[in-house]
């Protein structure tokens, strides 16, 4: 099974690319608080229809190129300014 992600987009301003903040709650080992994190990966966005502010599941694939391991496999929830569906 591919890892599979599920992420807020940051950044649209690449050209059929995308940045995808993924959050992240981890327990502190001490203090036993949680603690969110998150991550920025890039992921492959074909026909380029992701909005800033959408909620997507991105899934691994091949390297793209040097940063680039994931592709958007779907859209969530969209900002209520766009109509696009896929």
């Amino acid at each position: 099974m591919r890892q599979n992600f599920i992420g807020m987009v940051v950044s649209n301003a690449m050209q059929k690319t995308i940045k995808v903040k993924v959050t992240s709650q981890k327990l502190h080992p001490v203090v036993l608080k949680n603690i969110k994190t998150h991550k920025n990966y890039l992921a492959h966005d074909e026909k380029e229809v992701c909005k800033l502010g959408d909620v997507v599941r991105i899934e691994a694939c091949r390297p793209l190129s040097k940063h680039k391991h994931f592709a958007v496999a779907e859209i969530i929830r969209s900002v209520k300014g766009s109509a696009t569906s896929v």
